[in-house]
């Protein structure tokens, strides 16, 4: 079996996965600083790491689904590791309906895949055995589903992170990325450029703005703003 080349990010340093990682033979581990994720394996592989203290930090600060929309629009196949347990879960002053409330944004509507880990070595071992399986997939059916993304690809990702915003549907989504030219440039725009697209008037830019800036409050409350509804005479 060939070696498994990881790139890990150098603000993983201090954390025990790169030891953990280092444990297992045909393994060879580069420190470096990636731009997106923490871990790559293999340049086709792309792991976001995040301990229960990380994830209730970065849900509070709203670097959470920043993150998880960069993640989101990379070619790469990638997952986020949720690293911890329940009694993690308890000291990070973070309710359960929050974390479910995340967790449905990443997954259901990102469509990032999202797997549990126990401990740092649970972590290292699940990175390892995605790679391998990775090939044993690719040698049995399917190769297809490997092949490098073609921008149609691209696109298509693009348009489901866009429709995961409020109100904005495939028309209005296609005309954002007419005017902005990518996503990063859309999430980043304030409201009167926003307003400067067609069909999008104040109530939906608000509702923009409140859901790329503001952390994602408890779903099982009545949280969400009046801009979520349909504006009147609106183009869809």
């Amino acid at each position: 079996m060939p070696p498994i080349h990881i790139l890990a990010d150098d603000r993983e340093r201090p954390s025990s996965v790169i030891d953990a990682l280092k444990q297992h033979d045909g393994v060879e581990v580069t420190l470096s600083h990636l731009e997106l994720g923490d871990y790559l394996l293999d340049d086709r592989l792309l792991f976001e790491r995040k301990t229960m203290h990380d994830f209730a930090a970065s849900l509070k600060d709203g670097r959470l689904f920043a993150q998880g929309i960069r993640l989101a629009a990379s070619p790469l196949h990638k997952a986020i590791i949720l690293e911890g347990n329940a009694r993690d879960l308890a000291s990070c002053g973070i309710g359960r309906e929050a974390l479910q409330g995340a967790l449905i944004t990443l997954t259901l509507f990102l469509g990032i895949p999202l797997l549990r880990a126990a401990d740092a070595q649970e972590t290292a071992r699940l990175m390892l055995y995605a790679d391998i399986q990775f090939d044993r997939i690719a040698e049995q059916s399917a190769p297809r589903l490997f092949a490098g993304k073609r921008p149609r690809g691209k696109r298509k990702t693009q348009m489901r992170i866009l429709q995961s915003l409020p109100g904005i549907g495939p028309g209005i989504a296609h005309s954002l990325l007419e005017q902005f030219g990518s996503v990063s440039a859309i999430l980043t725009a304030d409201e009167p450029a926003l307003q400067g697209v067609a069909g999008i008037g104040a109530g939906r830019a608000k509702a923009i703005r409140w859901a790329v800036s503001e952390q994602l409050a408890e779903y099982g409350g009545n949280e969400f703003p009046r801009a979520w509804e349909p504006e009147k005479n609106a183009v869809p």
